[in-house]
């Protein structure tokens, strides 16, 4: 009998059946999910999971199969369930900058899975395999899951073949980076920055096509040289810093995209090669802190940022480009032969060989006569160039590891009288030298006078006789030390060992004069001092507009000011007490817990802000700190800044010279607009104001992250410019804990109605603190209501406190705003989002709390986008606003030798921008609407 065929409609009953169970799959997934977490979203339930296709943030496909489940930044806590496995038809997995703890579910084998963004929890563990089989997976973002327990690169992720981006910063990684990168062939941005990766650089990596790579900040750094670079011929971005890199920078001639560069805080050696001063794309390089050598590089001006201090060129800034010594060039090929150990780095600096170099003997003429490298366990070749030192009498090079041949360019050193290069590796034929030189080549080198090559690396070719002719120089050249020759050892020793301790001293006073150093009679007439400012040098019409008077000071006694370098302009109390009218009253502009701020006025017509401050009132800040901070402070250049123009020191009074913001202060235009005959603020000029701190704040949260500087916010420090621009002013210092993170210095003493609960219990002054007094001005801004009011019953006087309670009902917010705003019904719309963020921001919990990027992100909808019609007030601030805040603080970073961008912050889906304006906003405002 044949068999029947199955019916049509048989099939879809069973593809119908099919369909059921799988989306019955899902929603059984979606309600263990919504157990799991806390915090839920409104409209999510933990009892049921009818209509989960409609939950905030969950998409499905025409099936009811999850495909998406976006929660990013949604406060939750809680754990992932392992079920999230059984959604195979997920596509995005989003709940970065969560407090999500727990392990992270295993994803392996999610074919469809196309992006993973999970940073910025508090994850405990990745499971073996979690990111296998994983064959659409195009970006990965973990970064900032600092709890997580150590665990080793995923190797699974090479069945990942699409993947674009790799973010795995500071989630605890340990052991090497494995070989696996050709695996990748779309991988173009890589983070594994702050993690414990050790070894070296995978040979994999010149397969790949990565162009963004930070590997910054191992715990133990990773080792090795950077050869794999030069193959590296997609690369933008590099930062390798703060590692243990050694050997000299490699050839990047074909890196020709390459625009930031950064190397700092290493051990590499040997001369930046030409091929890196001549990228085309070439921005910012970073490569202080370093041991590098030869003469001084000298970029080209395209080249904006360039940070070359402390390494060991021979020459300094003033002669960036000029050759060094022909002896100390000469030495320098032979330290390059050898791979420029760091040995002869540390030892071989200034322009000078005779001027102390270790290990290096010269006549009265200031000739090299005597070269002894022995026992310093070299590696690499003899150099040729040894044949340029004409007067050399004496090279000991034996006692190493040298490898390849005699070169026979040194049997033309009409002065040679001794070479031993006895107890080595080396082979080729022996050169024949004239019969008064004392050659000296045995023991060791059982290859040499063969053909064998015995560089590393070398496959050679075996010679037909191992051993020293016999007669040659090499056979008879055994003999015992004579008591004359260790005579004459000890006594070099000796003076070697005088010749490091006058050098070590001679460092250690330079440094400290260098660091801090007194002015004993600088003279009358341009006592200003200068150096090194941000955004270029002192031009004739002053800084950052302020004119020249500043750089002329008034005779006076000056044996007790103190200048230093790197730091801002130096002025004198003289010329602070004439332009402030002698500190009048009647010029006063403020009062906070740390001085007096008073207005002040240039003879041309130029106001200033100096905050005077004395000793007492900043505890035990000293001199040196105070000093630091200036330092860091003069190099900060945004839009949405304060510009600190200068610095004085006057006794025990401390005095900061700030650009003066005429329209006054934010709470002046909130609280107090009837005194100044304003109209109030409207609601766009509102949140404009709010965005602007934002993006200010942001700025120096990520300058934070990378241990420049921290602030506080207050509504003193918040200051509006002609254009309604808000400036924010003030900051402290990150410094470094002990236990490895950031501690700053507090300046939020005497602002109770800003401080964070967890301030009160720790006095610790993080990032968050700022973003929950962000929180604080936003509801200020919202309610037209100061954030402490003693006027008002005690229910109302603590703002924050009243405005969550109104949170909680969405229908009491048009209750609670300042009835000043009347708005329609697109600006509560605005009103709405704006307050749900200030409700955030002021999480009782740390972790509760966004970043400062996302209230940017939150912000920046609310208003039309602006372009300046000039680039005047762009240059200004040393800031091109048609750059990403991201670029912007590439730029500031390099400089400075920072260099996550945003601490490598992940920003897998949005990115924030450089000051925005609403058009038809005013540019300029007069004294009749304040506006």
């Amino acid at each position: 009998m044949m068999r029947k065929k199955p019916q049509p409609f048989l099939s879809a009953v069973f593809l119908l059946l099919f369909m059921c169970t799988a989306s019955a799959d899902d929603a059984a997934v979606m309600l263990k999910l919504s157990q799991s977490l806390k915090n839920l979203p409104s409209g999510w339930s933990t009892t049921s999971s009818t209509g989960y296709c409609q939950w905030k943030g969950v998409k499905c496909d025409n099936s009811d199969r999850v495909t998406s489940i976006s929660l990013a930044n949604s406060g939750l806590s809680g754990s992932l369930p392992q079920e999230i496995s059984s959604l195979t038809e997920i596509q995005t997995l989003s709940f970065q900058e969560n407090s999500i703890s727990g392990a992270i579910p295993s994803l392996a084998n999610l074919t469809s899975l196309q992006g993973v963004y999970l940073d910025n929890n508090n994850f405990t563990s990745v499971p073996n395999g979690c990111f296998d089989g994983l064959s659409n997976l195009q970006v990965l973002s973990l970064s900032y899951n600092s709890n997580l327990a150590p665990w080793a690169f995923p190797v699974g992720l090479t069945a990942s073949s699409s993947l674009t981006t790799l973010y795995l910063d500071r989630t605890n990684i340990v052991g090497s980076i494995p070989d696996v990168f050709n695996s990748f062939a779309n991988l173009q941005n890589v983070r594994l920055s702050y993690n414990n990766f050790t070894g070296s650089l995978p040979p994999s990596f010149a397969d790949s096509g990565i162009q963004i790579m930070y590997l910054n900040d191992q715990k133990n750094g990773l080792s090795g040289t950077l050869d794999i670079l030069s193959g590296m011929t997609q690369l933008r971005q590099v930062w390798l810093h703060n590692n243990q890199f050694t050997g000299p920078i490699p050839d990047l001639s074909k890196c020709e995209s390459l625009f930031d560069l950064s190397l700092r805080d290493n051990q590499l050696t040997g001369v930046v090669p030409p091929s890196v001063i001549a990228l085309p794309a070439l921005l910012n390089v970073s490569l202080q802190n370093n041991k590098l050598q030869g003469p001084y590089p000298a970029f080209p001006s395209k080249v904006k940022e360039v940070n070359l201090d402390n390494n060991n060129f021979c020459k300094n800034g003033s002669d960036a480009g000029t050759p060094c010594d022909s002896q100390v060039t000469t030495l320098l090929e032979v330290a390059g032969a050898m791979g420029y150990p760091v040995l002869l780095s540390d030892s071989w600096t200034g322009n000078n060989a005779c001027g102390g170099w270790p290990f290096v003997t010269c006549d009265s003429q200031g000739r090299i006569i005597t070269i002894n490298l022995s026992s310093k366990r070299l590696t690499g070749t003899i150099s040729p160039a040894y044949a340029n030192l004409t007067s050399l009498k004496s090279l000991y090079l034996q006692q190493n590891n040298l490898t390849g041949p005699i070169p026979a360019s040194l049997t033309k050193l009409a002065s040679l009288q001794n070479l031993d290069v006895s107890n080595n590796n080396l082979s080729g034929k022996i050169p024949s030298f004239a019969s008064n030189v004392k050659l000296t080549v045995t023991p060791g080198n059982p290859f040499i006078g063969t053909n064998v090559d015995t560089t590393p690396g070398s496959p050679g070719t075996p010679g037909t006789d191992s051993s020293p002719p016999s007669g040659s120089p090499a056979a008879s050249s055994k003999s015992k030390l004579s008591v004359g020759t260790i005579v004459a050892i000890v006594v070099v020793l000796v003076i070697f060992i005088a010749v490091v301790f006058f050098v070590v001293y001679k460092f250690v006073v330079r440094r400290k004069h260098r660091k801090f150093g007194r002015v004993e009679n600088p003279g009358v007439g341009n006592e200003m001092v200068k150096i090194g400012a941000a955004g270029g040098s002192n031009e004739k019409n002053g800084y950052n507009g302020v004119p020249s008077e500043l750089h002329s000071q008034s005779s006076g006694d000056h044996s007790g000011r103190h200048l230093f370098e790197g730091g801002n302009a130096a002025i004198s109390i003289e010329v602070l007490r004439q332009v402030t009218n002698n500190f009048s009253e009647a010029n006063i502009l403020g009062r906070g817990g740390f001085g007096v701020v008073y207005r002040g006025e240039l003879h041309d017509g130029t106001k200033i802000a100096v905050k005077r401050m004395e000793s007492n009132t900043m505890g035990t800040k000293g001199l040196s700190e105070f000093q630091a901070e200036i330092a860091v402070l003069s190099k900060v250049r945004h839009r949405h800044l304060v510009a600190l123009l200068g610095y004085c020191i006057n006794g025990n009074e401390r005095l900061l010279v700030y650009e003066y913001m005429p329209q006054g202060t934010l709470g002046q235009h909130l609280f107090e607009w009837r005194e100044h005959g304003c109209a109030p603020l409207t609601w766009k000029q509102r949140i404009t104001i709010a965005l602007d701190v934002a993006r200010g704040v942001e700025y120096l949260h990520s300058l934070a992250q990378q241990s420049f500087i921290h602030r506080d916010l207050k509504p003193s420090n918040i200051l509006i410019g002609d254009d309604m621009r808000a400036k924010v002013a003030d900051f402290g210092l990150v410094k470094n804990a002990p236990d490895g993170k950031y501690s700053v210095e507090t300046r939020l003493a005497g602002t109770f109605g800003y401080l964070a609960p967890e301030y009160a219990a720790t006095g610790r002054v993080t990032t968050k603190i700022d973003v929950y007094a962000f929180g604080v001005v936003l509801m200020e801004i919202i309610t037209g209501r100061k954030a402490l009011d003693d006027t008002m019953p005690d229910d109302k006087s603590h703002l924050v406190t009243w405005f969550r309670r109104v949170l909680i009902n969405k229908d009491n917010i048009p209750k609670a705003i300042d009835q000043n705003l009347d708005p329609d019904e697109e600006t509560m719309e605005s009103i709405y989002r704006v307050a749900e963020l200030a409700g955030h921001c002021t999480a009782r919990e740390p972790h509760q709390r966004p970043d400062m990027g996302h209230a940017v992100n939150v912000l920046g909808p609310l208003i039309e986008q602006w372009k300046p019609t000039s680039h005047e007030d762009e240059e200004s601030f040393g800031i091109d606003l048609h750059m990403s805040l991201p670029q912007a603080l590439q730029r500031w970073q390099a400089n400075e030798g920072t260099s996550t961008m945003f601490g490598d912050t992940s920003y897998s889906q949005t990115q924030s921008s450089i000051p925005s304006k609403p058009s038809g906003f005013a540019d300029t405002f007069n004294s009749t609407d304040c506006r």
